[in-house]
């Protein structure tokens, strides 16, 4: 994971113009990969890896 590009859910959120409650529910539903953080508050912190956003944007360029 070293090099990698984190990205928040309202990072995510904010590149692909939708709703944080959207990503989350991508997240929930598995569309979408996410690390999960420990807990600070009531709600569950998620990074999303750049290279994950990347392919779910452009699926032909997955690796064989």
């Amino acid at each position: 994971m070293e090099g990698d590009e984190l990205l928040t859910v309202a990072e995510v959120a904010a590149i692909l113009r939708v709703d944080v409650s959207t990503v989350r529910r991508w997240i929930a539903q598995h569309t979408l990969e996410a690390f999960a953080l420990p807990r600070q508050s009531r709600r569950k912190g998620y990074f999303i890896e750049r290279e994950v956003l990347d392919r779910l944007l452009n699926p032909a360029n997955k690796p064989a």
